[in-house]
């Protein structure tokens, strides 16, 4: 096996001539694609009828490409090298080959070798380095796997990571499985794989504590909350020695992360993560992957070769033509990929169709998604970028949820300037209205009426552009911040042990510390206030018109301890500590009951905007939205909706204010929320009916009635 993969092809089929035959049938041909590979899909391939391997991956720029093969005995010396010859292995810019299982032996690992023009600022063509499949399904990391070899000059044969060959004839049963597209009863929540359940006070079993196989025993506790959709960070695998917990620095971008599941069979990895879906999707839980396509692990030109640079840097990242900073670097991360390249687009739009197809996903959340309006040069494409439409245009991803975080380092687009015009976006302004708001800021009033009614400011639904509600995605909380608990904990960050001088992470946290910083000595008076201010945020994020997210462990008051960057803390601090369950019990009733409620009345989450149905009071009859106005209410009909009414008593204020309920009579009312009541008369699932429409609000605090639909009220219900 030299030049071609051909070599190993030739072969006679024909019968053995003997004496006073008549001439032997012609020797049947390899096909061409039998000969000299396909282009087409990149990756590896099993051609059933063939019983053969097919093997492609795309280099612009390459001079030479040597496929190798390894047997788990030498993960040193390929068992099989074949170099491709660019006149029967090259198709366009994708070199290919086909190979027989009966050539393979014992090989079961696979990666590549490429040569070409060096440019020293790159850092990229080295013939030594051992290359991963960009389109690699399940990836192995072998004993002597080292990320420094992959660093610098030489060889790293033996520390790299290697592409699995699969057993070809595994299959999964799907049978019964059905995708999830919740509407009105979205709630989003957003969780890490191994943080999640990683704790040993978990309560899963510890084999299985921080996989994949571990959320599922979490389902019950998941079904109990109320929550429909799981966002979970990023699965996609990584540098396992990079410290990147969090999972933001991808490798590839089709194999689920190796160390996440409870087997360490690479060949058994992806079977886990599909038991772990068809199991969420039993009970009704859809998932969403919080996905990275704007840079790798790659990073900058000091960074390691594992993949994408070794192939072909110029064809796969944005660069600059700056000698000193060749890769450009619009994810803070030191690459990015460039999206001008239709083979780059398309390794995107291959991996989302196999994450929907063969991993049975519902959605998918794009971070620094601006990444992807960026031209080749790096300038903001404010029209329509190719990738978009690309998406759109393709069958098997019509019906996924697409969610953007529609900024990167250097762009803002949230609302109308996001090209993704259907796509769902994290609201950040939601975000930071409501913490301000709730913090007592002054001038907030009008801004949190907006986000209450669902941002029509960023989503309008105008004759031209016809925006929904639901494509505003609500949060005060997310893995990018504080914890709920830390945000009325701590007035400043407190990341010293990330190791970076406490300089990471935002300052603009718009947080209150309730009077106190931290937890050490905290008096009674401030943990009922931070309990109270919880409870408020957790009001109006689901009395909200919009799609509901919040992160994991808010429900019972998990904390960081005032880091609000735990990218590297694969810990205590980044594992949530299932303890506090238990001690806030009664944060999470107060949750769950929320939940229920939103999902109980539809016309609280609806696809328009309240229109018409709602109507804005203050203390009186008018809304005060003067600079130094704290207070707000409003009362929303459901009538349209079938629905009953809903009116809300909204007090940021430090002192206590007397509202004036401005619709119906008292009788008419039943009080389901007062936030300022301890647990468990802070919620009434029956109601209690008001004595009069006159009532005193506590500092800071929120209070919801409701009003039978006329229907009901007619049978007396």
């Amino acid at each position: 096996m030299n030049s071609s993969s051909a070599d190993v092809l030739a072969k006679t089929d024909g019968p053995t001539k003997v004496a006073n035959s008549t001439a032997a049938p012609p020797t049947k041909r390899p096909t061409w694609e039998q000969a000299e590979g396909d282009p087409l899909p990149l990756g590896v391939q099993w051609i059933e009828e063939e019983q053969a391997f097919n093997f492609a991956v795309h280099s612009e720029h390459a001079d030479s490409v040597t496929l190798l093969l390894y047997s788990p005995a030498d993960l040193v010396n390929p068992l099989l090298r074949i170099q491709l010859d660019f006149l029967h292995n090259k198709s366009g810019q994708i070199w290919h080959c086909r190979i027989p299982v009966t050539k393979l032996g014992a090989a079961r690992y696979y990666a590549y070798s490429v040569s070409g023009e060096t440019i020293p600022q790159l850092h990229s063509f080295d013939p030594q380095k051992v290359l991963l499949d960009p389109y690699a399904k399940s990836i192995f990391f072998p004993p002597g796997f080292d990320r420094n070899l992959a660093m610098r000059e030489g060889s790293n044969a033996g520390s790299a990571p290697l592409g699995v060959l699969s057993d070809h004839r595994s299959t999964f049963d799907w049978s019964g499985d059905r995708p999830q597209h919740h509407e009105s009863d979205a709630v989003i929540y957003e969780l890490h794989v191994k943080g999640f359940t990683k704790n040993p006070n978990s309560g899963v079993d510890p084999s299985r504590a921080g996989t994949y196989a571990g959320l599922v025993e979490k389902i019950p506790y998941l079904k109990e909350l109320g929550v429909t959709i799981v966002e979970l960070m990023p699965v996609y695998q990584r540098d396992p020695q990079e410290g990147d917990y969090w999972g933001y620095m991808p490798l590839n971008f089709f194999a689920p992360h190796a160390q996440y599941a409870s087997t360490r069979r690479p060949d058994e990895q992806p079977l886990e993560f599909k038991n772990m879906v068809k199991a969420f999707h039993q009970a009704d839980i859809g998932v969403v992957l919080d996905v990275v396509y704007n840079h790798t692990c790659e990073g900058d030109y000091k960074g390691p070769i594992y993949s994408f640079k070794g192939l072909d840097s110029a064809g796969y990242y944005m660069l600059t033509s700056d000698p000193a900073n060749p890769y450009a670097n619009y994810s803070g991360t030191g690459n990015t990929l460039n999206f001008g390249q239709a083979h780059v687009r398309k390794m995107v739009i291959d991996s989302l169709r196999y994450w929907k197809r063969g991993m049975h996903v519902d959605g998918f959340r794009f971070d620094l998604a601006s990444v992807f309006s960026r031209n080749a040069d790096g300038s903001l494409n404010w029209g329509e970028a190719p990738i978009f439409s690309e998406i759109a245009a393709d069958p098997d991803l019509g019906r996924v949820r697409l969610i953007a975080e529609p900024w990167d380092t250097a762009a803002y687009q949230l609302g109308r300037g996001f090209p993704g015009q259907t796509w769902l976006q994290w609201n950040g302004r939601f975000r930071d209205d409501v913490r301000r708001f709730v913090k007592g800021d002054t001038g907030m009033v009008a801004e949190v009426m907006r986000r209450i009614y669902g941002s029509d400011d960023l989503f309008p639904d105008s004759r031209a552009d016809a925006y929904h509600a639901y494509q505003s995605v609500n949060y005060v909380t997310s893995h990018d911040g504080f914890t709920l608990y830390d945000l009325v904990s701590y007035d400043r960050k407190h990341n010293w042990q990330n190791g970076n001088n406490n300089q990471d992470g935002t300052d603009a946290n718009y947080s209150w510390n309730c009077g106190q910083e931290g937890n050490e000595g905290v008096s009674a008076a401030v943990r009922a206030l931070r309990r109270k201010q919880v409870k408020n945020f957790c009001c109006l994020l689901f009395l909200s018109n919009g799609t509901p997210m919040f992160r994991a462990g808010d429900e019972f008051l998990n904390t960081q301890l005032g880091n609000n960057n735990p990218y590297n803390q694969d810990n205590e601090i980044g594992w949530l500590d299932w303890s506090q369950l238990q001690s806030n019990n009664d944060i999470f009733q107060f949750f769950k009951k929320m939940i229920a409620f939103r999902k109980k009345h539809l016309s609280l989450s609806r696809s328009r905007f309240w229109r018409e149905d709602v109507s804005w009071y203050g203390v009186g009859p008018a809304a005060d939205l003067s600079h130094d106005s704290h207070s707000l209410a409003f009362c929303l009909h459901g009538a349209s909706q079938s629905d009953d009414d809903i009116y809300a008593m909204i007090n940021a204020y430090w002192e206590e204010l007397e509202f004036n309920v401005q619709e119906g009579t008292a009788q008419e009312w039943k009080r389901i929320v007062d936030t300022a009541l301890p647990s468990p008369d802070d919620f009434s699932d029956d109601g209690i009916p008001l004595e009069r429409t006159k009532y005193v609000l506590a500092p800071r605090s929120i209070v919801v009635l409701c009003r039978a639909k006329k229907s009901d009220a007619r049978k007396g219900l």
